[in-house]
């Protein structure tokens, strides 16, 4: 069987893996009065396509791939992740603006916990991430040439899931003969506003808004093969104090496909797609034409070093951008397990 020790390590991973950076580019670089952009201003925009992706790795999450993310593990199982992941690739804005050959390199490394609950007799669990993120982007905005470069802590991310159909609560004997076949799971990944921030500052790590993503997923197993298939929504506060402005989002519609093969115990491959759409931002009530219609596709290979090791390897590309970041991803996960009888 195959331990949820892969969603804390796709927690830890989906921070390292960076994918969507991109989004608060664009989001950061509108936030900025197009009556602003001359050249004394020109640095802070080109910033912006680099510290907005810092700023939103939550909104990132619309951008990540994550196969069997509703996989269970017997109750009182613990697992200690460690990650890192780069991405690099293009950025695209808002046609409006004068920016041009923008690209960035991203870098993230990650810390996580995971621990298998029983929750009213349904398999269920809790997992948190901490990630630190450093990157530099470079293009030209009115001709003038830019490279900043930004790091800092980014915000904390939580998740809880639950089992509705198709597994119970168990330990690791009833474990052992568990064999899946269709499962239902609900989740809630939250996003909190602990990274850092500077209300004075255009270009911040942290987002200074909350983040919440409920999500159902579905997961059946056919022989050594599993299909999963995700919907959910990210839904956003309002940052009240966005260099002394307010700043909303409208929802962003997600889902997810996954199709893994099972090679040998907790030895498995998946191919992964997604598809994202929404976003739209207004600062002070001024909506910006920053609506996303994106789609990556990636594969992941899980492998075991020991009973209680083991390392995860992703990559994943743009498959379809309209705003946002077109990077290709790579991320390592490496992850420790004990507990419940291990």
């Amino acid at each position: 069987m195959i331990y949820s020790g892969n969603r804390l390590g796709r927690l830890v991973s989906r921070y390292a893996s960076i994918s969507g950076f991109v989004r608060l580019s664009l989001q950061e670089t509108q936030g900025v009065e197009r009556r602003r952009l001359n050249r004394n201003r020109a640095a802070f925009v080109i910033c912006v396509a680099l510290a907005a992706a810092l700023i939103h790795m939550p909104r990132a999450d619309a951008q990540e791939l994550e196969p069997r993310a509703y996989s269970v593990s017997p109750v009182g199982v613990n697992i200690v992740a460690l990650g890192y992941g780069r991405s690099v690739g293009d950025l695209s804005f808002d046609p409006t603006l004068p920016i041009e050959d923008a690209e960035a390199t991203i870098n993230a490394s990650s810390v996580g916990y995971f621990r298998a609950i029983n929750l009213l007799g349904r398999s269920a669990n809790v997992a948190v991430a901490v990630p630190y993120l450093w990157g530099n982007a470079q293009g030209r905005l009115g001709g003038e040439f830019q490279s900043p470069t930004r790091s800092g802590l980014a915000d904390t991310r939580l998740r809880f899931a639950v089992n509705l159909v198709g597994a119970p609560a168990m330990n690791l004997k009833q474990f052992a003969a568990y064999r899946q076949k269709t499962n239902l799971g609900f989740s809630l990944a939250v996003v909190a506003p602990t990274g850092q921030y500077d209300p004075n500052k255009l270009i911040n790590v942290g987002s200074n808004r909350w983040a919440f993503r409920p999500e159902l997923g579905l997961s059946r197993a056919v022989g050594n093969w599993t299909f999963d298939v995700y919907g959910g929504a990210w839904l956003f506060t309002t940052n009240e104090n966005f260099q002394g402005r307010t700043k909303s989002q409208k929802p962003i519609g997600t889902a997810q496909f996954h199709m893994s093969y099972d090679l040998a115990p907790r030895l498995w491959v998946a191919f992964n797609a997604n598809f994202f759409t929404g976003g739209k931002t207004r600062v002070d009530g001024t909506e910006r034409m920053d609506f996303q219609r994106n789609s990556r596709l990636g594969t992941t290979v899980s492998i075991p070093v020991d009973r209680r090791q083991s390392v995860k390897i992703a990559f994943s590309t743009g498959a379809y951008t309209t705003i946002g970041g077109d990077f290709n991803s790579v991320a390592i996960a490496y992850q420790y397990l004990w507990g419940a009888g291990l």
